[in-house]
């Protein structure tokens, strides 16, 4: 990625409320990232994970903020099919959703996602929630590249 890019943070979210609520809260944390919204599963799919044929236009973002109940295919096969590519198992994908059934935790964790975060129905709550995630996210360090990048010799 050029050197004057921001780093994408991408937010699969199809509540079109939630995802101004989290985008408004996440720039007032002055994020160094350029937040791109995607609205279903499918359409995450297709963004991460274009036909081989196809040039990618955009480069891979930096890490993903994933909603659990999206139509087109659902979050938990997003998070499965984003962790089993050799090209996305390295972004850190944070699961913000509704959903705080622990069967779904679990399966969100034994597949890999770095974080789960249920989002509070209240309002002043997951505002709260998200400015929290926002302060978190100017901190964390997240891997650049593939794995198999990252053991190759220079």
């Amino acid at each position: 990625m050029p050197e004057d890019q921001p780093p994408i943070l991408l937010l699969i979210e199809d509540d079109p409320g939630h995802a101004r609520l989290i985008e408004g809260n996440l720039l007032r944390a002055h994020l160094p990232y350029a937040i791109t919204i995607l609205h279903d599963g499918q359409a995450a799919l297709d963004y991460l994970l274009p036909a081989r044929e196809e040039k990618i236009g955009h480069p891979p973002p930096y890490l993903v903020l994933l909603d659990l109940n999206l139509p087109g295919c659902p979050g938990v096969k997003v998070l499965a099919r984003l962790k089993r590519e050799a090209r996305t198992k390295h972004i850190p994908v944070i699961i913000l959703t509704t959903t705080d059934d622990r069967y779904e935790i679990e399966e969100c964790y034994a597949l890999g996602c770095s974080a789960y975060i249920t989002k509070p129905i209240a309002y002043d709550q997951f505002i709260e929630v998200i400015q929290k995630l926002g302060w978190w996210l100017t901190g964390i360090e997240v891997p650049k590249g593939s794995s198999s990048d990252m053991h190759k010799e220079p």
